[in-house]
């Protein structure tokens, strides 16, 4: 019998397709503060692109969408985590950043929560860490 398991060990990255990945880098790393890991040029045309949190293990690839294939305008399923949820949509809201009009506060055991649209107006979730 072998003791080799095999399946998902952890998620690698979470992929966001853009049309220009300069203005994703610099939303993503300028306005949400993220750090660039990699940008490597890949198929002749086209970079792959990750961010991430600092320390965090998985990121988020920024890369050009499959052939015939929009982008923007997506439900990324992204939900970003922060210490002081008011402070940064406070200060999300200052940048012009599209971002829900106020912090959504359901009760346990939802945390407080918004939700903001990068420049292609993928959406992405940010939460407070508890």
């Amino acid at each position: 019998m072998s003791t080799t398991t095999t399946g998902v060990s952890r998620i690698a990255n979470v992929v966001v397709p853009v049309a220009d990945v300069d203005r994703a880098i610099d939303f993503y790393t300028g306005t949400l503060g993220l750090e660039k890991r990699t940008d490597v040029p890949f198929g002749g045309e086209y970079r792959w692109v990750e961010v991430a949190p600092a320390g965090a293990d998985t990121v988020i690839a920024l890369c050009p969408p499959a052939p015939d294939t929009e982008v923007g305008g997506r439900q990324t399923g992204i939900s970003l985590q922060t210490a002081d949820i008011d402070a940064y949509h406070a200060q999300l809201t200052a940048s012009g950043i599209d971002v829900d009009a106020e912090v959504s506060r359901m009760g346990d055991p939802v945390p407080p929560l918004f939700w903001l649209r990068d420049p292609e107006g993928n959406t992405l979730l940010v939460v407070e860490v508890r």
